[in-house]
């Protein structure tokens, strides 16, 4: 196993998220005009749930709140359009995105509409805490006071409809100065809060557990990772990559480095980047601190040798995943974590795929979705946002030399708990789905299906909330293995000159439906995530399912896949004594007379019918091989 040495300082540091130096209101309160100006109601800030409700009282006046405010980007449907061209290999655009000022100068909105934002905030009493560099994010703070008048809403408390605890929110919907753009203001109410995807955990197995990992009493460990979904990659470890972690709560590094201690895996400090006014210090809830350690030791032990980890502490989803944009630095992003929608325009996801960025959502840990949710609170949005992967989760099995065995869909036969997937109430099925046969695993040709792939998600052992050594289960664990898988997959694209493989499903489509599919994934075929609410669906079936996806890597030959997901080659061959001129779209297309094309471990091989030889010249650098014996090579 190769390491790298040049990693973050052993004392961990610690980032502050954003232009984040608070200012001081008094020195720029602007006074209130006495004439009032024509107004616009801004729609979304009250859950639905209110209209049925009775407000059992007021969120008391000084208690301080921190908002995010969202402004709406330029050239949407250009961005969309372009969106498309980044990830079609027929694009002359195709992989090559945007950097931060670009994708501002673009997309982001004006200068002048940020400055009003900004002006209305601070003559209203409110607090900037924190500002973008793509202007389309506003983090502010203040007292119910002064939001309630600076909102013309009252913030009034109700009992949840379906949760053990009282919530807050606005009695009607929030409204401002017309000549301000239209504005979404995020934390206006803690109707949903942010949870952790992990779904359960419990002491170490007394019993052998049933994989046959190498952690106390079989429960997969460190390495047993990569043993199972990376067995041939022996040059890749993650080197000169960056994982970067989407989290609510923090960790205590020492339970980091008792995992890698325990799993024999290379010290690594992760970085934490605050976002906001977090402290960074651990709650004291043990699922929530809990995730953000099985996060970081997941994506350690599938990528080792990663040039850093950053870990994204924040308080709110728009505030976290504008930060990670704006820095750029991490270019494959798991998020374990519900917390209903960053934003309803998609901001924050398009411009993570615009700049080459890879996300990965669990899927969730309540089974079969239902109107566009799963059975209990720890599932749900955004893991069917169509700009990031969702990950399911599976029940993995390993032979005597902890290589892949075998895996069914997760499902702990209980109707409670297992890989959450289903249909969209939300989202159209994006073009890259488009091709799939919904007829045999009831997922829908009209709204977007997940999940897309997934990995294990049960018998997991791992060290969180100072000290405590626990197995785990959940979709949570799958989405930072696929994170650190896909630095493995940037590290050789950048290796070989190429930019990162950036936002994956349209690649991972074009993968599954082609003849390859079993060279590159585990078929998932055995087990379903039914349960009370949905007893007939889904069920695991032979290609993609929406219990697991398309199912999980089979380590090089996707890897290979992935960095060779480059566009098409232009072939010029002499086939038979007759001049033809074919193309080859990767992975495979059929060229003239008989002739196919097909990518596998960077080669690309020649399949006739019939012919005895085969002349070839191609545009770009390429092995090619024949059945009938070696090609010419050209440049």
């Amino acid at each position: 196993m190769k390491t790298n040495n040049s990693r973050v300082p052993v004392a961990g540091p610690v980032l502050a998220g954003g232009f984040c130096a608070a200012l001081i209101a008094s020195l720029f309160l602007l006074p209130a005009s006495p004439l009032q100006a024509a107004q616009q109601t801004l729609h979304g800030s009250v859950p639905a749930a209110v209209a049925g409700l009775q407000p059992l009282g007021r969120l008391p006046a000084a208690n301080r709140l921190h908002l995010s405010i969202e402004l709406p980007l330029r050239n949407k449907e250009a961005l969309i359009g372009l969106l498309q061209q980044l990830y079609d290999p027929a694009s002359t655009n195709f992989h090559r995105y945007l950097n931060p000022a670009q994708f501002t100068e673009q997309f982001g909105p004006t200068v002048q509409d940020y400055e009003a934002v900004k002006d209305f905030a601070l003559s209203n009493r409110l607090v900037v805490d924190c500002t973008f560099s793509n202007r389309a994010l506003l983090a502010v703070s203040g007292s119910v006071a002064d939001i309630e008048a600076a909102f013309q809403i009252t913030l009034r408390t109700y009992r949840h409809p379906t949760e053990n605890r009282e919530f807050y929110a606005p009695d009607v919907e929030p409204k401002v100065d017309a000549r301000l753009p239209s504005l979404e203001i995020n934390g206006l109410d803690n109707y949903i809060v942010p949870r952790p995807g992990n779904h359960g955990v419990r002491p170490p197995r007394q019993a052998p557990a049933p994989g046959g990992g190498s952690g106390p009493n079989g429960e997969f460990l460190g390495y047993d990772y990569r043993h199972a979904y990376a067995p041939n990659v022996t040059t890749l470890d993650g080197s000169g990559q960056v994982v970067g972690l989407f989290e609510y709560d923090g960790y205590y590094p020492s339970d980091i480095t008792a995992y890698e201690q325990l799993a024999g895996l290379p010290p690594l400090v992760p970085t934490l980047v605050k976002v906001g006014s977090v402290s960074g210090v651990p709650s004291t809830n043990f699922n929530r601190v809990g995730e953000v350690s099985l996060d970081i030791e997941s994506a350690i032990a599938m990528a080792p040798g990663m040039f850093a980890l950053l870990v994204y502490e924040g308080n709110d989803a728009a505030s976290i995943l504008t930060q990670m944009a704006q820095d750029n630095l991490a270019k494959q992003i798991s998020s374990s974590w519900f917390f209903g929608r960053a934003s309803t325009n998609d901001t924050e996801l398009m411009q993570l795929a615009a700049q080459g960025q890879s996300f990965f959502q669990c899927s969730g840990d309540n089974l079969a979705y239902v109107n566009g949710i799963n059975g209990g609170p720890n599932s749900g949005p955004p893991a069917d946002d169509p700009y990031l992967t969702s990950v399911g989760g599976t029940e993995l099995t390993t032979a005597s030399d902890k290589s892949w065995q075998s895996e069914t869909n997760w499902n702990n036969d209980n109707g409670i708990n297992g890989s959450g997937g289903g249909v969209s109430t939300i989202y159209p099925i994006p073009i890259w789905q488009q091709g799939v046969n919904m007829s045999a695993n009831g997922g829908s040709t009209t709204m977007r299906n997940i999940p897309d792939v997934a990995m294990v998600a049960d018998n997991c052992v791992f060290i969180s909330n100072n000290g405590h050594t626990n197995s785990w289960w959940g979709t949570s664990i799958a989405a930072p293995l696929w994170a650190g898988f896909t630095a493995l997959v940037n590290q050789q694209a950048v290796g070989q000159g190429k930019p990162t493989v950036g936002f994956l499903p349209p690649a991972l489509y074009a993968i599954g439906g082609g003849p390859y599919y079993n060279n590159c994934f585990h078929d998932i075929t055995i087990g379903n995530n039914t349960w009370s609410s949905s007893p007939s669906l889904y069920y695991a079936t032979t290609g993609y399912d929406l219990c697991t996806g398309w199912g999980s890597p089979t380590g090089m030959n996707l890897i290979n896949a992935l960095v060779g997901y480059a566009g098409p080659v232009f072939v010029n061959f002499n086939y038979s004594g007759s001049p033809q001129n074919g193309r080859y779209d990767t992975p495979f297309s059929t060229l003239a007379q008989g002739v196919t094309a097909v990518a596998n471990s960077g080669t690309i091989f020649i399949e006739t019918a019939g012919s005895s030889s085969e002349t070839m010249t191609i545009s770009k650098p390429m092995t090619i091989t024949s059945q009938d014996g070696p090609a010419t090579v050209g440049n």
